[in-house]
């Protein structure tokens, strides 16, 4: 089986494959279009989210077998497509949940305790203790919404403080020993702080809003290491400027293209501007999952599903 690697990802992986006796090839540089003009000649691609395979791509892979992509989304797919094709697609959403996990709550605590402006501050020579007084986790309610790999990791990070941690799901059954499940109605009601951590769907593009915002019973903490296009970026900082948000730790961007790998192609909008500005807004590039340790991870758990699927092994 020959496999184009379309994004460049962990070196072991083209190693592994080459072990199981696939043939690699890789193209990291080419157009959607110069890409769709050879796909025929190969039976899997490894990608990460460089550009939408559609069905123009798909119907041009004559003879594709899977797509692995390197992360845990499927959006720049279509999947419903790629199905009907009898194509196998293979993500890898356990592959970096333990990274997005630490990431969120390393983002709560900075938040939390005005890491980030205590750090500037101190630099710049000022010491500011009373200003820089932090807030404690205990006794908060951290309510996130989509129980899956990465929610799960998070409510496990939780685990070590005395914290109430509940969430929001739309599959029903999922409460463990880290968090109990409730409807979206108790979770606005009672949290302190909002954890994202659901796919982009139809459902949940610009979800949070001000209708959404205005909803929560009282002033809350957000923190997004989900997906960008969730938070509708105008509303949060309106929310932000009334006190309705107390602070927001964004790993994601409703700005960011499609690729994740550019934010802006333009001068960037004034919204972008307010939270650039904001102490007590922390900034991320996109790299809650992006971790040294997750990017070993992701590639050993793509070659481990596809060995799985094709070699019987």
């Amino acid at each position: 089986m020959k496999i184009l690697h379309i994004d460049m990802n962990h070196p072991l992986m083209i190693q592994q494959f080459s072990d199981l006796g696939f043939e690699n090839h890789e193209d990291y540089n080419s157009s959607k279009t110069e890409i769709e003009e050879k796909v025929h000649l190969y039976d899997g691609i490894i990608i990460r989210s460089r550009f939408k395979i559609d069905q123009s791509f798909l119907d041009k892979a004559i003879n594709l077998k899977f797509i692995g992509r390197v992360g845990a989304g499927l959006e720049n797919i279509d999947c419903n497509y790629a199905k009907k094709k009898g194509i196998e697609l293979i993500a890898a959403p356990e592959g970096n949940r333990n990274a997005v996990g630490e990431h969120a709550l390393g983002m709560l605590l900075c938040l939390f305790n005005k890491l980030n402006t205590a750090d500037t501050e101190v630099k710049q020579g000022k010491w500011l203790r009373e200003h820089n007084r932090g807030l404690e986790l205990d006794g908060k309610t951290i309510g996130l919404i989509g129980y899956g790999n990465t929610g799960k990791a998070f409510a496990k990070k939780l685990s070590g403080f005395d914290t109430s941690v509940i969430f929001h799901d739309l599959v029903n059954g999922l409460g463990d020993e880290y968090a109990s499940q409730v409807s979206l109605k108790e979770l606005q009601a009672k949290a302190d702080v909002l954890s994202l951590h659901i796919p982009q769907t139809e459902l949940t593009i610009g979800m949070v809003n001000s209708v959404f915002i205005h909803q929560f019973k009282k002033s809350f903490w957000l923190i997004n290491t989900a997906r960008g296009k969730s938070v509708v970026i105008k509303d949060l900082v309106s929310a932000l400027n009334s006190g309705k948000v107390l602070g927001a730790g964004l790993d994601v961007l409703e700005y960011e293209s499609s690729s994740f790998e550019d934010l802006f192609s333009s001068e960037p909008p004034k919204d972008f501007q307010y939270l650039i500005k904001a102490k007590n807004v922390l900034l991320t590039p996109h790299v809650a999952g992006w971790s040294i340790d997750s990017k070993v991870k992701l590639a050993e758990i793509i070659v481990d599903k596809v060995r799985t699927i094709f070699c019987g092994i």
